[in-house]
């Protein structure tokens, strides 16, 4: 990894991952995550989208992982509602529209960004997708749905798994043009998934999968 210059806001401390009977994900995994962009590098089925959740605090590891100042493991709703991972691959929200999906992902987000939303929409094209159901949309309008409430987000954790997948070229510019923003936020954390490198964007760092 290479190391952030600036204050951990995620501190990861000896913390250990694996599937049974699999090499380990992560084993006495001891770092920091500063403000701005950080890639996470590795090829298709490395981890990169296991190690997200278990960032997420959506699936167990041990060791500790503390977000500007709150641990998971003694305040794991708080840890939680920190925290927002990007799944447009999940068919939770199907039945709802845009718009309503929009509601539900950026509810109890004091900080959420709604003028930075309304850019996103219209630089991802999604204005006349907004009150269509997610079932009618594209994979790519799905991804864009979740990108502009994650990019909007006021939450301290962003974590994004190959957020350039299914977007066109225009929607790819406003994606980098978004975590450029970012990458000179004091406030924030952005983990980027990706098996590409990332040269549009400033990085604060780099972790490599596998870890060593």
């Amino acid at each position: 990894m290479t190391a952030s210059t600036s204050a951990a806001l995620l501190a990861i401390d000896d913390l250990a991952s694996a599937w049974p009977g699999q090499p380990p994900l992560a084993s006495g995994w001891t770092t920091g995550i500063g403000a701005g962009v950080t890639l996470l590098h590795g090829d298709t089925a490395s981890g990169k989208s296991t190690l997200l959740r278990v960032l997420a605090g959506a699936l167990p590891a041990t060791g500790r992982l503390t977000l500007v100042g709150v641990r998971l493991d003694t305040e794991p709703d708080t840890y939680r509602r920190n925290v927002f991972l990007c799944e447009p691959a999940t068919d939770a929200f199907d039945q709802v529209t845009a718009r309503a999906c929009t509601a539900s992902l950026s509810a109890g987000d004091a900080a959420f960004d709604a003028a930075a939303w309304h850019a996103l929409v219209e630089g991802f094209a999604l204005v006349p997708h907004l009150d269509k159901p997610l079932y009618m949309l594209s994979t790519g309008s799905k991804r864009k749905v979740w990108l502009a409430a994650a990019l909007a987000s006021g939450r301290a954790l962003t974590l994004l798994d190959e957020p350039t997948g299914g977007l066109d070229a225009a929607s790819v510019r406003c994606l980098w043009n978004a975590l450029a923003g970012l990458a000179v936020r004091a406030d924030r954390a952005v983990i980027v998934a990706s098996a590409e490198r990332i040269d549009r964007v400033p990085l604060a760092a780099t972790i490599e999968l596998p870890l060593r």
